[in-house]
């Protein structure tokens, strides 16, 4: 008998992050760590940048919160949490920065 010592979807995207491949776009939190968004984002800490928590909370109830997100990740931000800016990010695919929004405006 094996046991399964990760999930599927975590262990396939820690492989892909490892390899070099694609990581699925449905493996969120896999994949936010795949692209270091938590080498500087906390979900409920701010470290670097503000906690996803704060991300969410800040943008909750905008009907373009996802799209704006998407592209703040691919292109980068300055000034939104204050001095420090958030460098483009484009090892993230758009599609992506679309599935990694739409999780950071799911962390409320």
């Amino acid at each position: 008998m094996t046991k399964t010592l990760l999930p599927s979807a975590l262990a396939a995207a820690m492989a892909a992050a490892l390899l070099g491949w694609a990581v699925p776009t449905h493996a969120s939190q896999a994949l936010a760590t795949a692209r270091n968004c938590m080498a500087c984002h906390g979900v409920a800490n701010k470290l670097v940048g503000p906690s996803l928590r704060d991300v969410a909370s800040r943008y909750q109830g905008r009907a373009d919160a996802a799209s704006l997100l998407a592209e703040k990740i691919a292109k980068g931000s300055a000034g939104a949490w204050g001095s420090l800016p958030m460098p483009a990010q484009p090892q993230v695919s758009a599609a992506e920065a679309t599935t990694l929004a739409q999780w950071i405006l799911e962390q409320r």
